[in-house]
């Protein structure tokens, strides 16, 4: 991914988390933590098992993911693209370096992620492209 810089943010801003979510999840619809307090993003993003990545490309934020550990388990929470830069090949190299971050992680047997069909149409076969397999699928009403 030419031009594309990766980097783990090790100073905990919950503003920027907040931020993060909202330019790449808007495009998908993510709702569940928009009417999350100042509080509430503090707390989980200050939370010692989560650590966030940016992409920047030109200076300006081309994605991000955040990965959740939970003992033995690293979960990529939240991973996506800012839309003026989803078609660009940048979604496989963001996605190989959140899975090589989350193997990283001290202790980690198992990456794992959720998905639905909210999300980008291509998510699915880019996760298995990386060696991620289905492990439970479920139909919610």
């Amino acid at each position: 991914a030419p031009g594309l810089v990766v980097a783990e943010c090790e100073i905990k801003q919950y503003q920027l988390n907040r931020f993060l979510y909202q330019l790449v999840g808007e495009r998908w619809q993510w709702t569940d933590k928009l009417q999350w307090s100042d509080s509430e993003w503090r707390q989980f993003v200050e939370s010692p098992h989560l650590r966030t990545w940016i992409a920047t490309h030109k200076g300006a934020i081309a994605g991000y993911y955040e990965l959740i550990k939970q003992e033995s388990d690293v979960e990529i929470n939240y991973f996506g693209l800012a839309d003026q830069f989803i078609g660009r090949g940048f979604g496989g190299y963001l996605l190989s370096d959140a899975i090589r971050s989350a193997w990283r992680w001290a202790g980690t047997r198992r990456v794992w992620v959720h998905t639905c069909t909210l999300d980008h149409p291509g998510a699915l076969g880019n996760y298995q492209a990386r060696g991620m397999r289905l492990y439970k699928t479920a139909i919610l009403e």
